[in-house]
């Protein structure tokens, strides 16, 4: 199931980054909340793995990263409407990974 949820939720990232690109001018705090929300996603997602072979992984917080990206989601709504469904997935994504 991890792998499964893991791989939607790569896919889901990718396509939001070719959103934000497609997108034009985001402003730098948005960016900047973004780029870390991503950072530390990839970081949980390559921790889980490490446990899932076995290995043991360095301890990093991740907590409130759903809350985090619906946090991102409300500021993004107002000036780019067109991505706010897919931060709102992202964070229903992450909700459901119990992230």
């Amino acid at each position: 199931m991890l792998n499964e949820n893991a791989s939607n939720l790569k896919q889901h990232l990718k396509t939001l980054h070719a959103d934000l690109a497609s997108t034009g001018e985001v402003d730098a705090e948005l960016k900047d909340l973004l780029r870390q929300l991503d950072g530390d996603i990839k970081t949980l997602l390559d921790r889980r793995m490490a446990e899932d072979a076995g290995v043991d992984a360095e301890e990093t917080t991740t907590y409130g990263l759903a809350e985090r990206s619906q946090e991102i989601t409300a500021k993004f709504a107002a000036k780019h409407p067109r991505l706010e469904p897919a931060l709102r997935e992202l964070g229903t994504i992450l909700a459901n990974m119990g992230i």
